[in-house]
């Protein structure tokens, strides 16, 4: 073996990330130079080029082999999970609000645009007993059977007649199961908003089988030219409507002989003004 492989092989071997690589070079070069020596003879440093170069590529196929072991990608079965997570079902909100129809509140239905109680009418054993008449027709129509006499003590009509609406409220809540009636009172001459209240009031009580008793003063004409007057005031019953209310069906307890007639809502608006009404 000639002096410069010696050198190769000893720098080779000194180096402490080839250490392993140069053993096994030493080997093979040995064995090659061998071969070189006998096979060649006045070849030798042919050989030792030869064998160098050989080195050489060894240790470049080492420092690579290194190289890719430190950046190998990881294996798959140690290689976290890109899958997106499943999910459960909706929830019923998430339901809800994709679908309107989950979320919607159900609506009433519309009211009849006509509708008039079966009741039943009596007119008054009183000339002041209008108030307890009023109230006994409102009251058939949810098939509470009453006689005046009874009805008067509980209003505490007298001669002089029956205080106010709020009197009839009282009453017809005692009578009416749910204590549905309100007291609505008219300080003056109604003003618009007044009267589209009173129209739906009486459709509302009217829908729900309840009659309306109205305390009224002065005079008011009905659909059929008919005049009604009461200066000292009086208490009537409304037991229907029609067009959706712009008219109303009253049940008057003065005349049996004519007990019943039709007037505008905005004609019995004013009609009560200054009064009240229990609906």
């Amino acid at each position: 073996m000639n002096h410069t492989l010696k050198r190769q092989l000893r720098r080779l071997a000194t180096e402490r990330p080839y250490q392993i690589a140069a053993a096994s070079a030493a080997v093979l070069a040995l064995a090659t130079t061998t071969g070189a020596l006998v096979a060649g003879g006045d070849g030798a440093p042919a050989s030792s080029q030869h064998t160098a170069a050989t080195v050489a590529e060894m240790r470049s196929d080492t420092v690579a082999s290194r190289g890719e072991a430190r950046v190998a990608p990881p294996s798959a079965s140690t290689s976290p999970t890109t899958a997106a997570p499943t999910t459960g079902a909706a929830s019923p909100a998430a339901k809800a609000s994709s679908n309107p129809d989950l979320t919607r509140k159900p609506t009433a239905p519309k009211p009849p645009a006509t509708k008039v109680l079966d009741y039943d009418y009596q007119a008054q054993n009183t000339y002041y007993n209008c108030g307890p008449a009023a109230t006994r027709n409102a009251l058939s129509a949810t098939g509470i059977d009453r006689t005046q006499d009874e009805l008067a003590v509980e209003l505490g009509t007298t001669e002089m007649g029956t205080n106010s609406a709020e009197d009839t409220t009282r009453v017809l809540n005692a009578e009416v199961k749910g204590s549905p009636y309100r007291t609505r009172m008219f300080a003056g001459t109604p003003s618009p908003a007044q009267m589209d209240r009173l129209q739906a009031d009486v459709v509302a009580a009217i829908t729900d089988g309840r009659g309306v008793v109205a305390n009224v003063a002065g005079d008011a004409t009905d659909t059929d030219g008919g005049w009604h007057s009461y200066g000292g005031g009086h208490y009537i019953a409304v037991v229907g409507y029609k067009d959706n209310g712009r008219t109303v069906r009253i049940a008057d307890s003065a005349n049996a002989a004519d007990p019943s007639y039709w007037i505008t809502t905005i004609d019995l608006a004013n009609w009560i003004a200054t009064r009240g009404y229990s609906a």
